[in-house]
């Protein structure tokens, strides 16, 4: 290995787990033996374009049935869609519901220890 293939493992080493490239996903299949058209007749579909839509945005059936053909957990193939534990991340509008209990929650938390949260400073002047 020379220096520079050292320094691009060292930069793949070091940046955070990226979503699989579609090719690459499309690829496992066709080394498990598998398209994606020859999946979704396996699973009763009519076309593999259901399928397919799983490989740019989240379709979490669609992303469960391509982990099993390539035999690997859907947190593998798509980083950015699950959490560490193999639970899946919010998507959407859930997303947004989800950040804004746990930003409550906090403040909540923060009431009840006592902790003053940082106030604007035109609050701060007495009238």
């Amino acid at each position: 290995m020379n220096v520079k293939d050292q320094k691009k493992a060292s930069v793949v080493a070091d940046s955070p787990a990226q979503d699989w490239h579609p090719a690459d996903i499309k690829a496992a299949l066709n080394k498990a033996g598998y398209t994606l058209a020859s999946l979704a007749e396996e699973h009763g579909l009519k076309a593999g374009g259901t399928l397919s839509k799983a490989l740019t945005s989240s379709f979490p059936i669609a992303e469960q049935r391509i982990a099993d053909a390539i035999g690997i957990h859907p947190k593998e193939i798509w980083p950015s869609r699950y959490n560490e534990d193999g639970t899946r991340k919010p998507q959407g509008f859930r997303a947004l519901e989800s950040s804004r209990r746990s930003a409550n929650a906090q403040a909540k938390a923060a009431e009840a220890t006592g902790v003053v949260s940082e106030k604007r400073p035109d609050e701060n002047k007495k009238s």
